[in-house]
């Protein structure tokens, strides 16, 4: 099945989305938590970089996945360009 792109969801369309799936930010605010509560008062280092990798390579790995490695497809997907995918594929060293 092709995924479909469209343009961002509205505020109804997110309530419906909702009461489906919690909401991508309320995952990821609940793993920063854990993420803090784990360091047990330990200030973290270059924290920006380290959440945007740790978020960036499992999303390319299933956009992959979900295209069959088509760069092209993925790219469109993603918001990206072609080459701004290859870059980021092999710096996370995805295939």
């Amino acid at each position: 099945m092709e995924p479909v792109i469209s343009e961002p969801i509205t505020t109804t369309e997110k309530t419906r989305v909702a009461e489906k799936a919690p909401f991508l930010s309320d995952c990821i605010h609940q793993s920063i938590e854990a993420y803090f509560t784990d360091l047990e008062g330990e200030d973290p280092q270059n924290l920006y970089p380290l959440v945007l990798a740790e978020m960036e390579a499992p999303l390319l790995k299933i956009v992959m996945e979900l295209t069959h490695s088509n760069q092209s497809r993925a790219a469109k997907l993603l918001g990206l360009s072609r080459g701004t995918l290859r870059k980021k594929l092999i710096r996370y060293q995805i295939d």
